[in-house]
């Protein structure tokens, strides 16, 4: 009948008693009604660790050896997009047979994660050159010179968007129950672009672009909305513009309109919508649009009116407060993608 945890203890502390007395393994066997073999074992590990309680053991030889480990460290630090299937093939190239999940909590224990890539735009080395001359020229302007600026931006807000990841409670093999799924509409069902500005006071005006943007039409929405806003925002007469180097921006017309119209630009370098603090205001903007759940175009342009003008002056304010620290980041990834 096997014995209890208790019991083999107190046989262990027994047998040690009976052998410091001077008893042998015979005579402690035969006493207490174990194996000989049994009663060395205990006598053995006594003399060794000096205690007869159960140790830690080493468990388990990892299947990954420092070599293979060394190998999959390489090939994702090389390649951040393999996959867990791709390095489990070339474990088993060199006879290590693992599973794929095996990998990925390996790669987890020194410090590599599998994560959703973050979407930016693709710099030329003519783009990070402007990127970083922007930033450094720029780095030591005072407060008040961004405080007088007013950004400027287009972008467009679809009606079933994914500007935003949802997430969901659900049991197994219910994936695609209807409560459990989000609708999808090829091309988002429609959309809207729009045109917005703002400034440190807060946000000015949004306008609807029906039909194709061109010059003819960016003109028509700058003289109707720009000064407008300027006034609305009260900026100081040496106001600036900032806008993009979108081709109907920077246009001859367009130029021309500009100079003829007695509007400053700031000089923009290309490819950088993580320098135009307005991007932020365009994610609030979707978020707050899908949140009301539009169900057409029409819902959908009044939606991003109403949002637009919800903008709280002091987040238009904080945005503002901290472009320097937008500047730094720029400078210290040399011109490359940032976190803004």
């Amino acid at each position: 009948m096997p014995r209890s945890k208790e019991i083999r203890e107190q046989l262990r502390k027994i047998s040690i008693t009976f052998y410091q007395s001077g008893k042998g393994y015979k005579a402690i066997s035969k006493a207490l009604g174990i194996q000989r073999t049994t009663v060395r074992a205990i006598i053995h590990k006594w003399r060794r660790h000096g205690t007869v309680v159960n140790l830690p053991r080493s468990g388990r030889p990892p299947k990954i050896t420092p070599r293979a480990q060394r190998r999959l460290i390489q090939e994702v630090t090389k390649d951040p997009t393999t996959t867990s299937k791709e390095l489990q093939a070339s474990l088993a190239s060199v006879k290590v047979s693992v599973h794929a999940s095996t990998i990925r909590k390996r790669l987890g224990k020194n410090g590599l994660h599998g994560r959703v890539p973050r979407r930016k735009p693709l710099l030329s080395k003519k783009n990070i050159k402007a990127h970083l001359n922007f930033s450094k020229t720029h780095l030591d302007d005072p407060q008040h010179f961004w405080e007088n600026i007013l950004w400027t931006d287009e972008t467009k807000v679809e009606l079933f968007g994914r500007c935003v990841s949802h997430y969901i409670w659900c049991k197994r093999n219910t994936a695609f129950r209807k409560k459990n799924i989000i609708p999808t509409v090829k091309y988002g069902g429609g959309s809207v672009m729009v045109w917005g500005c703002f400034a440190v006071s807060g946000p000015g005006r949004l306008a609807v672009i029906n039909g194709t943007m061109n010059s003819a039409v960016y003109q028509k929405i700058l003289k109707e909305n720009v000064r407008p806003s300027v006034r609305e925002l009260k900026l100081k007469r040496t106001w600036v513009l900032q806008q993009d180097n979108d081709p109907k921006h920077t246009s001859k017309s367009t130029t021309e309109w500009l100079k003829k119209n007695k509007m400053k630009t700031l000089e923009w370098p290309s490819q950088s919508p993580d320098l135009n603090p307005i991007e932020m205001l365009w994610y609030d903007l979707k978020k707050a649009v899908h949140a009301r759940k539009p169900s057409n175009v029409t819902e959908l342009e009044q939606f991003c009116k109403d949002e637009w003008a919800k903008i709280p002056p002091e987040r238009c304010k904080r945005l503002i407060a901290s472009y320097r620290k937008c500047l730094v980041a720029v400078v210290a990834a040399k011109g490359g993608p940032t976190s803004y």
